[in-house]
């Protein structure tokens, strides 16, 4: 699968965001599935992303790791407007892409754009979004993947899985966002300093 010109043809943040409105007033969302419930998270998905916008900070120390990154990398994300985990996750991912001054360039597409991707690049054998591939910037090849949320996140969702008889879905959604609430995106991009440090190390390496 060419993931260079896939990555070409996904749409940059501010496109993205510009997509789901018009989505929303047509009364659809990003994928084939339609539904009035998936309509309905979408707009309150969007709520949440306006709200990380304006919100999300980083330390000094993290936009310094970010923008003396040597080796310029893209950020293909896979992701859709009705799911809340990318109404958390992607806006944070942008703020760090802006904060690398062009080293990181991020770029979305819908699940459904490209079902062969999300199938090869599934997370513990479950399709689930968003999935970031990063990719280096001059070959085009995969160097890390990140995805579908970050550890604390993960782990309230399979809490939920292994006690679905007695947490139901309404308490694990609450608690779940809830807990994005309070971290106000710093896992994520402690978590993607890690990441991107291991990217420049596979970028140096190669020959």
């Amino acid at each position: 699968m060419e993931l260079d010109k896939i990555f070409k043809s996904a749409l940059n943040y501010a496109e993205y965001r510009e997509l789901v409105d018009n989505l929303i007033g047509g009364g659809k969302t990003t994928g084939n599935t339609q539904s009035d419930k998936l309509l309905e998270f979408t707009k309150l998905n969007v709520q949440r992303m306006n709200r990380l916008d304006k919100t999300v900070q980083l330390s000094p120390d993290a936009i310094n790791k970010f923008k003396s990154q040597s080796h310029p990398v893209n950020m293909l994300l896979i992701g859709d407007a009705w799911c809340g985990d990318c109404a958390q996750i992607i806006p944070v991912i942008n703020k760090i892409a802006m904060s690398s001054e062009g080293k990181y360039n991020l770029k979305i597409i819908s699940r459904d754009t490209y079902p062969d991707l999300i199938d090869i690049y599934q997370s513990n054998g479950a399709k689930a979004i968003p999935k970031v591939l990063i990719l280096c910037n001059e070959t085009g090849e995969l160097l890390c993947t990140w995805g579908p949320r970050p550890t604390p996140a993960q782990e309230i969702m399979l809490n939920w899985k292994k006690n679905k008889d007695t947490i139901t879905w309404e308490d694990f959604e609450k608690e779940l966002h809830l807990w994005y609430a309070r971290d106000k995106g710093q896992t994520i991009i402690n978590e993607f300093t890690q990441l991107m440090a291991k990217c420049e190390r596979k970028t140096i390496l190669q020959p």
